[in-house]
């Protein structure tokens, strides 16, 4: 392992951390077998429901347990961070328990229920374009607006959060041979990838990323951190990246086995069988877990597919799923 690996790689220790910081705030999600779905497929799948924590995504781990590491001085100038929703949610509910203001660069495209529920946490909002918001992530800085900058995925203590999740799959199902996660900036599956590997090296981690944005599988592809130069904007708003951070290349290639690359129809199909088959609203990245399963890339089994979040405007997910082709 280079120094450049080692120095951002997820030590066991600051999971077990997290976790302990963790357990008045997040709620251990449920991780079930669903019957019916294996039954449809032919695979074992079991559910990881982070679409039931309090803000309805699995960002909250990360952003409480950022927060929480935050110095007093840190915390007087106020927090910010940039985000298409969940993040920003996460970061508004942990700013308002700690009793610090928080501003979110929040992309002007993100669902409308995205955005008031930013506010209804108490985050001041400045919407910019989504490549505004991409450029920002790099800088780590946006104009006119000041304070602790929290990074929603290339900050260890977010991953840290996220981290947890390993553990709880592990116990809730321990005979799991894969894992999937979709893929954004790559915080999601660096943390549970570490967790994971640490805890039993031999299980597979698989990433889930929309065709029209999918620049982990394409760096994995290439073996170098790359740009996805046919980026599109899609309903897939929480995945699916312009670009693989280099930082966090160096966190995701120790770490995930591979990255299933999947159709915005095959994402719709996912979300209606969660919703029909097991009574779930996912949003459109929150599916990508189950539609890279459905490929059959991963195998038969035991699969965990973490639906990552449920944030999605209710009008946008009934037409989505009722134009989605039956499975």
């Amino acid at each position: 392992m280079n120094q450049t690996t080692a120095s951002l790689s997820i030590r066991l220790a600051d999971v077990l951390a997290a976790r302990e910081r963790l357990r008045s705030s997040i709620y251990y999600s449920p991780c079930p077998h669903s019957q019916m779905l294996s039954a449809l497929t032919g695979q074992q799948i079991y559910l990881k429901l982070e679409n039931l924590q309090a803000t309805n995504s699995y960002k909250l781990r990360g952003a409480v347990n950022a927060v929480a590491m935050l110095s007093e001085a840190e915390r007087q100038l106020g927090v910010w961070t940039i985000s298409a929703g969940n993040a920003g949610q996460g970061i508004a509910f942990a700013a308002r328990k700690a009793g610090v203001p928080c501003t979110v660069v929040a992309i002007e495209t993100a669902p409308a229920a995205k955005l008031e529920r930013m506010r209804a946490l108490g985050a001041k909002l400045v919407t910019v374009s989504y490549e505004a918001a991409w450029r920002a992530l790099g800088d780590r800085s946006y104009p006119g607006v000041s304070g602790t900058f929290v990074h929603p995925f290339d900050d260890q203590n977010f991953i840290a959060g996220h981290s947890t999740m390993g553990f709880e799959i592990l116990e809730d199902a321990p005979d799991t041979v894969a894992v999937i996660a979709a893929i954004g900036g790559g915080g999601l599956i660096t943390g549970v990838g570490s967790a994971l590997k640490a805890l039993k090296p031999g299980i597979q981690v698989w990433g889930a990323e929309p065709e029209t944005a999918a620049p982990a599988a394409l760096s994995l592809s290439m073996g170098s951190p790359q740009v996805f130069k046919d980026w599109k904007a899609s309903f897939v708003d929480g995945a699916g990246g312009q670009s693989l951070f280099p930082r966090m290349w160096e966190r995701l290639k120790p770490v995930v086995d591979g990255c299933v690359v999947v159709s915005l129809e095959d994402t719709q199909r996912a979300m209606r069988l969660l919703a029909d088959k097991a009574r779930i609203v996912a949003e459109g990245a929150g599916s990508l877990s189950l539609a890279a399963a459905l490929t059959g890339k991963v195998g038969k089994g035991p699969i965990v597919a973490v639906v990552s979040g449920g944030n999605i405007d209710l009008q946008k997910f009934c037409d989505l799923i009722a134009s989605a082709a039956a499975y």
